[in-house]
């Protein structure tokens, strides 16, 4: 199945020392039975090649694929030129970074606050935007943002960036149903078609999980599904929930898929096949 852990949802076990990127690494593939990373770069204590290296050796030797790169603190948009000029030097760090690890879609923020954007805020972002995605698309991955904050976090704006970006390396990572402004089930419904990867926190997975990956699903999205938790606390048991009920959605909808593709459907016996509907107590039809 299609489905990764961010790396966000071991923020706890970090910040208490009880994991580092092997550790993550190794939970994706034998604790949790995935061949999928999810990496945040909170989890890299250092960009420098030598490390760098050593991860992706370890992404290797698990066979893992490192199907988003998220990246924290390297924004587009700040008021100050000075600081979007650092933010993008450290951006294309990661982006370099994403490469050598073999990421398939990264994820950089758009920064900004939350409000409507500007001329120049939509100018300046989208034109970063493909700047980032001529360089994912010369090393095999997407870039794009996350509805995660700021301006990203009303659907208009996001809606705007992708129209004018309008390049073939542009993809979000639609962390599904967070929306500040707007009903948050019409911007699920808006930006799908531009989805290339998902956060599916533990609202949504107690939630609505079933109806919003259907939602995704008739829009198109082949992505996979990306676990996130946020709560720092119990993560390795939270996680795995998390990751069940995925599981369960996506059996559920290709369960659905098979019957409705079998000839024999509408003419299986309901109950116990060995019994007669008089054997089960139930009136024959």
């Amino acid at each position: 199945m299609k489905i990764s852990i961010a790396g966000y949802s071991v923020h706890g076990l970090l910040s208490e020392g009880k994991i580092d990127i092997f550790g993550y690494l190794e939970s994706c593939r034998y604790r949790f039975g995935l061949a999928t990373a999810d990496i945040w770069n909170g989890l890299l204590p250092t960009l420098d090649d030598d490390f760098i290296r050593k991860v992706r050796h370890s992404l290797d030797e698990r066979e893992l694929t490192l199907v988003n790169y998220h990246a924290d603190g390297c924004h587009v948009w700040e008021d100050s030129p000075e600081a979007r000029a650092r933010n993008r030097a450290l951006a294309f760090e990661h982006l370099k970074v994403a490469a050598a690890l073999g990421a398939k879609t990264v994820r950089i923020d758009t920064g900004g606050k939350l409000e409507r954007m500007t001329a120049e805020q939509l100018t300046i972002v989208s034109d970063q935007f493909r700047e980032y995605c001529a360089f994912g698309q010369e090393h095999g991955f997407s870039v794009g943002p996350e509805t995660h904050w700021g301006i990203s976090l009303i659907a208009d704006n996001m809606e705007e960036i992708a129209k004018t970006v309008a390049h073939p390396a542009y993809g979000i990572l639609l962390h599904i149903g967070h929306w500040e402004q707007g009903d948050p089930d019409e911007g699920d419904r808006r930006l799908a078609p531009y989805a290339v990867h998902t956060h599916v926190d533990a609202k949504i997975t107690r939630t609505y999980l079933f109806e919003k990956m259907q939602l995704l699903l008739n829009a198109g999205y082949t992505g996979y599904w990306g676990v996130e938790h946020h709560s720092k606390q119990n993560e390795y048991a939270e996680i795995a929930l998390q990751l069940a009920m995925v599981r369960k959605v996506l059996s559920q909808l290709l369960w659905e898929q098979q019957r409705g593709e079998s000839l024999d459907a509408a003419s299986v016996k309901t109950g116990n096949p060995l019994l007669t509907d008089e054997q089960e107590g139930r009136a024959s039809k």
